[in-house]
């Protein structure tokens, strides 16, 4: 039998990778968690006179090197003066350099938000009038790098490795203390503590360079890894590392002395010293994310960081459980089988898992969203609704592995369940000494003894007696193990199992995505300030601006076209157009097109093709409005061979 589920099982494991690495792919750049809410100059602007300084506002404090801001000239000099400083709350400048001349510059950012995520963006303004620029590519995010796909898989690796670990040995602990002497069992959580262990020490190695330069010659760079250490998610990748040692101690009693206990009340003292330790263990190294990441900041932090906790080994006891069952149904030992009490015991732990998700999810939910509209209209909301689903999907089958396992524990189940085989005695071999195992009949397994009671042992008898008792158990042992795997109960019991933990890999991979991406209350909140910023701009020079959200039907088809005019009014316009993501990013589209119409007095189209200027930002001068009017404003946007969209506004002009 273990012959023929091996592959199984190895093809099954293939395809989850697979699965896995396909969602891990396809997420694309991690979302900045931090949002530019306002800058001065602001985005786009023409300004008389040279500033003396350049200030960004974010929606939230966010982490500064000395190169973390910097202004380009048309050329791509650099042109701040020395490094940025904390103006007031989240707004950070860096003063200029005197004397500059007139054109395009570009202002480039690259910071780290309070939930340990890097931010990058760029943007431009221009002084006397716009030009053209050789700006290109600045301040890209690490998290677009190689490095920072790295870095995300680590992560994925690390929630993995938290949830066989504390999921396993609770598992263990709570539902089968028997489990504490099976081999797989064992190799199982060891597995986990490495694999958390090996990807902290991962993440921590690539943390410098994944928040700064992207690069892999900076990965084992020192200083780099000095600032990290003096960070708040290099001091909770430390403690995490600190609480590893301790769950070392905590597995070698686990299955070193609590194992070998016999005494009754020896044991369950024990049991209850190791789920104390456990649980703090436990619940220490789950603290190790939430005070590095979105529970750390925002709103309710002081709550949101116990919250978070309790998600996280409500997690782990369910799937990483989970996992430890399915091992336990399909790699313990025939004498060792899994009986059905811990079976019944570990759903139970899972349905108080599954209560404690789903408030303290809902929670979370609030918290990062803030209304419903940000379901749909946000990213994270989005992956929030396909994580529902998943969860959903994953309680189905979990109903139904409950009801495999009221089967398997039902005496009435027991008539439909294969009877075993009779064991025929087997005739004794024809000559003294002579210890052969007789050729297979029906239902015959055992192996044949020595010819007669008083019948004088050969020399060498005793080492094939030893021989024949273990050929005899391994031929017990495989009828027992194949009587096992013929009941209906248990085999639908392990398919339902198996079922459940693919989704749960799925599941663990759209959680660690979701981790990547900007909370939908913050999304919100920092499109609603730019928008307000880009009003209180337009009114104050006399500019216009333009939003309009395009969905060009294909693969990365969705953002936002923004159109400034300057003046605004009959005659000669500067005419800029940025085109941003949906999560506020510069977008790099194949292909801008403008048709300005005054239907009333039966003008135009009048079409305009802008001259690409930098990432995701497209400028024409000169743009002739022939009469004041409600113009419509149409824009054509590509985003591949095929796929394009026009959206139009009016707007009054002149």
């Amino acid at each position: 039998m273990t012959r023929t589920i091996t592959p199984r099982l190895r093809t099954l494991v293939l395809l989850l990778i697979a699965v896995t690495g396909a969602l891990l792919a396809g997420a694309g750049p991690a979302s900045a968690h931090a949002a530019l809410t306002g800058s001065d100059p602001a985005q786009g602007v023409v300004v008389d006179k040279a500033p003396t300084q350049v200030s960004l506002t974010f929606s939230e404090k966010v982490a500064m090197s000395d190169d973390s801001l910097q202004v380009l000239d048309p050329r791509g000099r650099k042109v701040q003066a020395g490094p940025p400083v904390n103006v007031s709350g989240t707004t950070y400048a860096v003063k200029l350099k005197g004397g500059l001349a007139k054109g395009t510059y570009t202002v480039g950012y690259q910071v780290v938000s309070a939930d340990s995520h890097p931010v990058a963006g760029a943007y431009t303004f221009s002084i006397g009038a716009p030009s053209q620029t050789v700006v290109s590519g600045v301040a890209t995010a690490a998290g677009d790098t190689a490095v920072g796909r790295l870095y995300s898989v680590g992560r994925y690796v690390s929630y993995a490795g938290f949830i066989v670990l504390a999921g396993g040995a609770a598992f263990v602990l709570a539902c089968w203390q028997r489990g504490s002497g099976v081999r797989p069992l064992q190799r199982l959580v060891v597995g986990g503590w490495l694999t958390l262990t090996a990807s902290t020490l991962w993440l921590l190695l690539l943390r410098g360079s994944y928040t700064s330069s992207g690069k892999f010659g900076d990965v084992l760079d020192l200083n780099l890894l000095g600032q990290v250490l003096q960070t708040k998610t290099g001091a909770a990748l430390v403690s995490r590392l600190l609480l590893l040692a301790a769950a070392a101690l905590f597995i070698a009693v686990l299955f070193g002395a609590y194992d070998r206990r016999e005494e009754e009340a020896e044991k369950r003292d024990l049991t209850f010293g190791l789920a104390v330790g456990g649980v703090v263990v436990a619940a220490g190294l789950a603290a190790s994310w939430a005070m590095a990441e979105h529970a750390s900041t925002g709103l309710q932090p002081g709550l949101a960081m116990p919250v978070d906790v309790l998600h996280l080994l409500a997690v782990a006891a369910w799937l990483g459980g989970l996992t430890a069952l399915l091992v336990a149904l399909y790699r313990a030992p025939a004498d060792i089988p899994v009986e059905a009490a811990a079976v019944h015991r570990f759903s139970r732990l899972a349905f108080a898992s599954v209560i404690t998700l789903v408030a303290t999810g809902a929670y979370q939910s609030w918290r990062q969203l803030g209304s419903w509209s940000a379901f749909t209209e946000t990213r994270y909301g989005q992956l929030l609704l396909v994580k529902i689903a998943l969860v959903a999907l994953l309680v189905g089958i979990a109903w139904i592995s409950r009801r495999w396992t009221g089967r398997l524990a039902d005496p009435a189940a027991e008539a439909g369940r294969p009877e075993e085989p009779e064991r025929e005695p087997v005739s004794a071999p024809a000559s003294a000494g002579q210890d052969s195992v007789s050729a297979p009949v029906a239902g015959q397994d055992s192996v044949s003894a020595p010819a007669s009671a008083g019948q004088e042992a050969a020399p060498g008898d005793g080492e094939r007696a030893a021989q024949l008792a273990r050929q005899r158990a391994a031929v017990d042992a495989a009828r027992q193990k194949r009587l096992r795997d013929a009941d209906p109960n248990r085999f639908g019991l392990r398919r339902s199992v198996l079922t459940e933990a693919g989704v749960a890999v799925v599941l663990l991979a759209v959680t660690t995505w979701l981790t990547q991406t900007e909370p939908g209350r913050t999304e919100l909140e920092a499109k609603a300030a730019s928008s307000s910023s880009s009003s209180s701009s337009s009114s104050s020079s006399g500019a216009l601006t333009l939003d309009m959200p395009f969905d060009t039907g294909g693969t990365d088809g969705k953002g936002l076209v923004r159109i400034d005019f300057d003046p605004a009014r009959v005659g000669g316009n500067e005419m800029h157009v940025y085109v941003q993501r949906p999560n506020g990013r510069a977008f790099d589209v194949p292909e801008v097109k403008v048709a300005l119409t005054l239907a009333a007095k039966s003008i135009g189209p009048l079409p305009v093709t802008p001259d690409h200027i930098t990432t995701g930002h497209w400028a024409a001068s000169g743009v002739q409005i022939p009469m004041a009017g409600d113009w419509k404003v149409a824009v054509t946007v590509r985003t591949s061979d095929i796929d394009q969209a026009t959206v139009s506004k009016n707007a009054q002009i002149g």
